[in-house]
């Protein structure tokens, strides 16, 4: 995929976020969540050509042009998306934490994608 793919995605992903959250839907919220800022990740990783073919070198990225950075939004907000790439699966998240977690990714998404050329 090209980075404005990833772009694409990722914010088609942040929208059907919003739309699941509004039905209840909060497996869907979590899938949605990471995926939004897995491919904001996976963007700004291809144009910086940083390792992201895992999931391991994803997260690796984000640290890493956190790091660049020194922006603890970012910091904050790939560990709010894990919790909600590890929701999806385990379905461990209470609601309020959902509730809360939900900006810190949206506002990750949009700072990753504010660092692309």
């Amino acid at each position: 995929m090209l980075v404005r793919d990833h772009t694409q995605t990722a914010q088609e992903f942040l929208a059907a976020s919003d739309s699941e959250f509004a039905v209840g839907d909060t497996l869907q919220v979590s899938e949605k969540l990471w995926g939004a800022a897995a491919h904001a990740i996976m963007a700004v990783a291809q144009q910086r050509d940083l390792e992201h073919g895992t999931h391991r070198a994803l997260i690796n990225a984000a640290r890493s042009i956190a790091d660049e950075v020194d922006d603890d939004r970012l910091r904050s907000g790939i560990l709010a998306a894990q919790h909600f790439h590890s929701n999806f699966h385990n379905g461990t998240m209470e609601d309020e934490d959902i509730t809360y977690g939900r900006p810190l990714v949206h506002r990750f998404v949009a700072l990753m994608l504010a660092l692309l050329d």
